[in-house]
């Protein structure tokens, strides 16, 4: 299978090479075959990510296969009146696509059901990818975070962590020149992510220790 010219041949690299941003503008412009080769990127990325995410209490005969299915449909209507501004722009609408479509779920499952069967312990049994490699506790840091990285940087951190992309098929969908150079846009992009989680992790515990040393008995001289 040819590859991407410049592109070092990778077992994962996906046929054709060819960014998300230049497969959506041919999309836009009624491309089919770009249409089919951006679902057939994105979908399993989108169930990866969706894994986990809908409470079982909240899925109703609806699984996130079905929620991701649908949501990627809506995405591919409302194609025409998409204009991305960069190479990731493609990803982060889908994923807030899809983020806001649990959250409806779960809201539209909390007025069908009675405040007892609302135990936290109905959450979703089997975690996240995202859970599962930074664990439950840190994703509310790891959201906040997110969001004060730069557009590349956090796109970056979503194609790796939450939807399972290799560092070739990162390169293909954000239009880097190669695997390698991928990966150390990677790593770049976790250095400042973990910096970003310590500050909010050190701002939570500092007040937590001010608190306590005025509550701490004084010596006497």
């Amino acid at each position: 299978m040819a590859q991407a010219p410049g592109r070092p041949s990778s077992p994962d690299t996906p046929p054709g090479g060819e960014t998300s941003f230049a497969l959506v503008g041919r999309a836009r412009a009624g491309d089919k075959a770009a249409l089919e080769a951006l679902c057939a990127r994105y979908l399993p990325r989108l169930q990866r990510w969706a894994h986990g995410r809908l409470p079982i209490w909240a899925r109703s005969g609806l699984d996130t296969h079905d929620l991701v299915q649908e949501t990627l449909a809506n995405v591919v209507g409302r194609l025409p009146s998409f204009k991305p501004r960069h190479e990731a722009a493609f990803q982060a609408y889908l994923r807030q696509a899809l983020m806001n479509r649990v959250r409806d779920e779960v809201r539209r499952a909390r007025r069908r059901l009675p405040e007892d069967a609302l135990d936290p312990a109905k959450a979703a049994a089997t975690p996240s990818p995202l859970e599962q490699a930074i664990g439950r506790e840190a994703l509310a840091r790891y959201e906040s975070a997110l969001q004060r990285l730069k557009p590349e940087e956090r796109a970056t951190i979503i194609a790796r962590l939450e939807m399972g992309f290799s560092h070739a098929e990162i390169a293909d969908a954000l239009g880097k020149p190669s695997a390698a150079a991928a990966h150390m846009m990677v790593t770049r992009a976790l250095v400042r992510l973990a910096r970003e989680m310590a500050r909010d992790a050190s701002a939570r515990v500092k007040p937590r220790e001010t608190k306590s040393l005025s509550n701490a008995p004084r010596s006497r001289v």
